[in-house]
């Protein structure tokens, strides 16, 4: 009798959709006064169909609000750095997502509106994690993969958190730090794809509200 409870119960098992057995999708939120861009910026939206109508990305105070459906990239083509700078920005998120979702700065940016699109990324989440990638058209290169490090702040019970994100590029090394930290550093020598010089700007994932302060470029 075991015996036949428990192949009822596989097929069961077996019989159940597969979207059903999977976490439960987390689509792109519709996000009210969409469609706002600061002047001058631009964004380069992650998946085709991706609505730039879920995009509210406004000035606020002294900085931006960045309220999304879709992830992407957002940057003004004239905002560029080269040689040795930091690049330095305030990210404070103000909700927890369904799942954690990252925000940080791009740099070294080139062709952002073409297939042959070029850029680095260090991003941070609310979970105390930090990733390093480069994206060079469909192909990502990681630098480093999601690392917890004490330097970041995690999200509250609010689900609030606010990370000032920085890189310091330098002839033969580019440093990078959370809240004034180094949390990792690498020699140019050892990273052919790491460059610095080009577009400067923000990176967002789906679904998250934060506002970004500081964001500067400090030449040396």
């Amino acid at each position: 009798m075991r015996s036949i409870a428990f192949a009822v119960m596989a097929a069961a098992i077996a019989a159940t959709p597969l979207a059903a057995q999977q976490p439960r999708h987390d689509p792109d939120h519709a996000v009210a006064g969409g469609g706002q861009l600061p002047t001058g910026w631009q964004a380069r939206l992650d998946r085709p169909t991706g609505k730039m109508a879920d995009v509210m990305f406004m000035p606020m105070g002294n900085g931006y609000h960045v309220k999304l459906g879709p992830s992407g990239i957002f940057y003004k083509p004239t905002d560029t750095a080269t040689g040795a700078y930091t690049l330095s920005a305030s990210f404070t998120q103000n909700a927890a997502p369904t799942h954690p979702e990252a925000y940080g700065v791009i740099f070294g940016g080139k062709n952002l509106e073409a297939a042959n699109q070029d850029y680095m990324y260090f991003l941070v989440r609310g979970d105390g994690k930090y990733m390093i990638k480069h994206r060079a058209g469909t192909e990502v290169h990681t630098l480093a993969d999601w690392t917890d490090h004490a330097a970041l702040r995690k999200q509250d019970a609010s689900g609030k958190a606010t990370n000032v994100l920085s890189v310091d590029a330098t002839p033969t090394t580019v440093r990078f730090l959370v809240n004034g930290q180094q949390v990792a550093s690498h020699a140019r020598a050892d990273v052919p794809y790491l460059n610095t010089d080009g577009i400067v700007g923000l990176r967002v994932n789906h679904n998250l509200n934060v506002h970004v302060d500081g964001f500067t470029v400090t030449r040396k």
